[in-house]
């Protein structure tokens, strides 16, 4: 029996090569051999551990950087390019599948966009939920400050066409957190599974021994800065490749 100090340092170990080398796109097998575990074996524990797959985790980050990256480049090809991604067709399917939007309509705060949302009742509290045709747009679970909830949704897609409708917002957050037969804490799903997750390691910082009971790293991902793209303060004129 591994002690489980030892598998929690190893989940950090991944976490943190992760975080520090996403633009070149690790696959599974390096970062498994990077924390001494067989490929197979490193997913099921990761998973369990930091509640997403390896390859979910690097999609998070290279997202999060990608959000703060096109707000600032001359195009969305550039962008791709900086990030390690071949073509502007992969960003495209990068942004749609995890947060339902273009990274056009990213950049211009969903322009054009029609978004719906609304607030409703999870199993951790009050959220705020908002979505596309193609998927969540925006999930923010309740700390103790529903304003700055809403303030921040506002930020993010005030250029939107947006349309409030509670009955729907309460009816997608009951399928995302309706627990499934092996007590999954949301329904699977790329868009939905790690929007949910996401907004609890955000919860996490408020309730992090409720959380840590689904995701037992989740203190390490929320301390590592991996789900904040604004740490890396990128502005125009400045080099935008680095190390």
């Amino acid at each position: 029996m591994i002690p489980l100090e030892h598998r929690y340092a190893q989940i950090e170990k991944a976490i943190t090569y992760i975080d520090e080398n996403f633009r070149a796109h690790p696959s599974v097998d390096e970062i498994a051999q990077n924390v001494g575990m067989s490929k197979y074996h490193f997913i099921r524990v990761f998973k369990e551990y930091a509640g997403v797959t390896p390859k979910q985790f690097l999609h998070c980050v290279t997202l999060n950087y990608a959000k703060e990256h096109i707000k600032e480049s001359r195009s969305i090809l550039e962008s791709s390019l900086d990030i390690g991604l071949s073509s502007s067709s992969r960003l495209h399917e990068l942004f749609v599948n995890l947060i339902g939007v273009t990274p056009r309509e990213w950049r211009e705060r969903g322009r054009g966009v029609l978004v719906t949302y609304g607030f409703g009742q999870t199993p951790f509290g009050e959220a705020l939920i908002g979505f596309t045709d193609k998927g969540i747009c925006y999930l923010g679970l309740m700390s103790d400050n529903k304003l700055e909830i809403l303030g921040r949704f506002y930020e993010l897609w005030g250029e939107a066409i947006l349309e409030y409708d509670e009955k729907a917002a309460q009816k997608y957050l009951g399928y995302i957190f309706d627990r499934g037969e092996e007590g999954s804490p949301w329904n699977l799903g790329t868009n939905s599974q790690v929007n949910a997750w996401k907004a609890l390691i955000n919860l996490s910082r408020h309730l992090e021994d409720r959380v840590e009971g689904l995701i037992p790293c989740c203190g390490i991902i929320s301390r590592s800065g991996a789900m904040s793209g604004h740490r890396w303060r990128i502005e125009r004129g400045a080099a935008l490749s680095f190390g």
